[in-house]
């Protein structure tokens, strides 16, 4: 089944996108993930096959960013 979350992120700009992209190409279960930069919270939205937020977290984090999940 399919879902959708949304997280607050400190990915601020298409550099902190593009480093963060090879980190969640390793993760299994994510159909697309993007990150609107117009909005002051800088909101991530995945969607899932499966979540995975601990993976999620993680890989973010060993790419030198976080995310607060919001909904």
């Amino acid at each position: 089944m399919k879902k959708t979350s949304t997280y607050k992120t400190n990915i601020k700009c298409n550099g902190c996108i593009a480093k963060v992209t090879p980190f969640l190409h390793k993760m299994e279960g994510i159909n697309r993930w993007w990150v609107d930069l117009e909005s002051p919270e800088r909101i991530m939205t995945v969607e899932w096959d499966e979540e995975n937020e601990n993976e999620l977290h993680g890989l973010l984090k060993d790419a030198g960013y976080e995310a607060i999940k919001i909904s």
